[in-house]
């Protein structure tokens, strides 16, 4: 069996990025671990980080911490010019907090990477998605997309977030990971501005 046939038809073909690719990214680190059992804990939690380059911050969470408490951790400490988002779904007021992030400028562009099922399943979040990306100049990608990567840059410095949550209330233990780096975040960035989602020409 070819690689085509097991990849099988071409819509299914074209969630794949545009390059086949892998990417593996070897990093010697300074990394500290915290546990946090609310956003609130967690933003306490890393006022004692230097946010310097090299260095990685291990978490094990539960409670109200969701995938966007780690951005809203990012950007009490800068602005930032560009930032990424992938996660599988998203609920509404998850949506509306990017909208406040884009309005009052702490972001200036956000890209958005979400799973095939969300347009279908969440119809009035996709539709709220798109109209505030649509105002503010981001972009949407569905695809066949599980994994949860908040990436971006300021003024102060690039990051890359990997963790297990979506960018949705859960109370289920959940995993994450800042890195502050350049290389992360362009590890991230050059991935998923190589996606080619459904829809797209």
């Amino acid at each position: 069996m070819s690689l085509d046939d097991f990849l099988g038809t071409n819509e299914q073909k074209a969630i794949r990025p545009k390059q086949r690719r892998s990417g593996v990214m070897k990093r010697v680190q300074k990394s500290m671990y915290r546990r946090a059992f609310s956003e609130t804990q967690l933003l306490d939690l890393v006022q004692e980080f230097k946010w310097q380059d090299g260095e990685s911050y291990h978490f094990i969470t539960g409670g109200d911490v969701d995938g966007l408490s780690y951005l809203k951790v990012i950007l009490r400490q800068q602005k930032l010019k560009y930032c990424l988002l992938s996660t599988w779904v998203m609920a509404a007021e998850d949506i509306y907090q990017c909208q406040e992030f884009l309005e009052s400028g702490k972001i200036e562009k956000l890209d958005f990477y979400l799973g095939e099922v969300f347009p279908g399943s969440y119809p009035q979040e996709y539709a709220l998605l798109q109209k505030i990306t649509k105002e503010y100049g981001g972009t949407i990608k569905i695809f066949r997309n599980h994994s949860k990567i908040i990436a971006g840059e300021g003024d102060k410095f690039a990051f890359g977030v990997e963790g297990s949550a979506n960018v949705n209330t859960n109370p289920r233990t959940e995993n994450a990971c800042i890195t502050i780096g350049r290389d992360i975040y362009e590890f991230y960035r050059e991935y998923y501005d190589n996606i080619q989602g459904f829809g797209d020409k």
